[in-house]
């Protein structure tokens, strides 16, 4: 790797460090805002999750296009600046005494829409700047530190809160998204929009290129459906299980943390270890194999009870599915980029954030119903048993050894 683009991968991987860094910090803390400052009533509390993660989506979708047409330093820079802004609005508003429920709200859906936005435009930089096996190595890079960050984060979080309130992590939160958008403005190398029309117009059907890439590439289709899938059936258990263990199991909340924050060292280790196992046994074999692991573990949520015992079974199921998912995520973040051209990733990671968040509300949402139909226990056997199937969807050794280089397209330089 050129001495130069490793140094703009350093600049790229510190700046999404210090980001993701304040929004474990600051995790939960809407909720906590929302009824700690507002007082608000559970649903209230339940729709600002699932409304914010829905219409955030919805916003983002057409931010696709816009993103694949410009350069993405620009673009990397302002969606972090956006997001310090609306999040620095919820302390002032909250020193002011004129927060109230539709801010945050607002706050919630501008900033999901700004996070997509950023993940489409920093995927498709990180396309531009390294080829080759450096690219999955990078990725495992990123990927790890997404696992570190979320081990430490919550518990730090959870103590700042505890010292200082739930409004004070987000504006650790909008500090840290400022410190990344100074971070962003060192890069130095440029990338290559794609090309727009002769009048320098978004077309219509740019906003569909997302969806028509994954549709016309059968390892894509696969991947998208086995992705979209598991994370939406894995994270509409998560509310389930923090009724089960705070709510009938009486786990004191400090377990819950270390519950859900040890484990994650296990997705830090997956993640180093990912480009080491494909170098030794194929990155097919390494993908079905942590697929499918990864689709056997959940079950175990099930069995999970009150006491030491309780505890044990969440920390070894969570610590071998997070593994897991270390293992797999950069293997797959790196195919995903590796079968499209630098021009269209953008709106191919656009599309995908998108529907994943969807799906994930919307599953989020139908779990919900179905624990208060029958119980939580219940509704996370079922998911569990439904992620049994889920690695039929993942591509076949004929499909992903076919794998050719993305052809390059016409561009103009912005």
């Amino acid at each position: 790797m050129r001495v130069a683009v490793r140094r703009d991968l350093d600049r790229l991987w510190r700046a999404y460090a210090v980001s993701a860094s304040g929004t474990w910090l600051a995790f939960g803390a809407f909720p906590l805002v929302a009824v700690r400052v507002l007082h608000a009533p559970a649903f209230a509390v339940s729709l600002l999750e699932a409304a914010g993660l829905a219409v955030a989506a919805i916003v983002a979708f057409p931010l696709g296009p816009w993103v694949a047409h410009r350069t993405k330093r620009p673009v990397l820079i302002a969606m972090d600046l956006v997001r310090f802004a609306v999040l620095a609005s919820v302390p002032v508003a909250a020193l002011l005494g004129v927060l109230s429920y539709a801010q945050l709200l607002a706050v919630a859906v501008i900033s999901g829409a700004a996070g997509i936005a950023f993940t489409a435009a920093s995927g498709a930089y990180l396309k531009h700047l390294v080829t080759g096996p450096d690219l999955l190595a990078a990725n495992g890079r990123f990927e790890a530190t997404s696992w570190v960050v979320t081990a430490v984060g919550p518990p730090l979080g959870g103590a700042l809160v505890g010292v200082l309130g739930p409004v004070a992590t987000l504006a650790a939160d909008a500090l840290s998204y400022l410190l990344s958008a100074l971070g962003v403005s060192r890069l130095r190398g440029g990338d290559v929009p794609a090309a727009r029309d002769q009048a320098g117009r978004v077309r219509v059907a740019d906003l569909l290129t997302g969806a028509r890439t994954i549709a016309g590439d059968p390892v894509l289709r696969r991947l998208f459906a086995n992705s979209v899938l598991v994370g939406g059936l894995i994270m509409a258990t998560v509310p389930l299980l923090s009724v089960l263990l705070l709510g009938r199991y009486r786990f004191p909340v400090w377990q819950y943390g270390l519950a859900f924050g040890v484990p994650a060292l296990g997705g830090f280790l997956g993640a180093r270890l990912s480009a080491r196992l494909v170098a030794r046994f194929g990155r097919y074999r390494v993908l079905r194999v942590a697929g499918w692991l990864r689709s056997l573990f959940p079950l175990g949520l099930a069995f999970v009870g009150p006491g030491v015992p309780g505890l044990l079974t969440v920390l070894v199921v969570e610590a071998l599915l997070v593994t897991c998912m270390g293992v797999f995520n950069p293997i797959h973040a790196t195919e995903r980029l590796r079968r499209v051209s630098a021009g269209r990733a953008a709106q191919l990671l656009g599309t995908w954030s998108v529907a994943g968040k969807l799906v994930q509300a919307g599953l989020t949402a139908g779990w919900g119903l179905l624990a208060t139909l029958t119980s939580p226990r219940t509704a996370i056997t079922v998911s569990g048993v439904l992620l049994l199937a889920t690695p039929l969807l993942l591509p076949t050794r004929a499909r992903l050894s076919a794998t050719e280089p993305a052809a390059a397209e016409p561009a103009v330089v912005a």
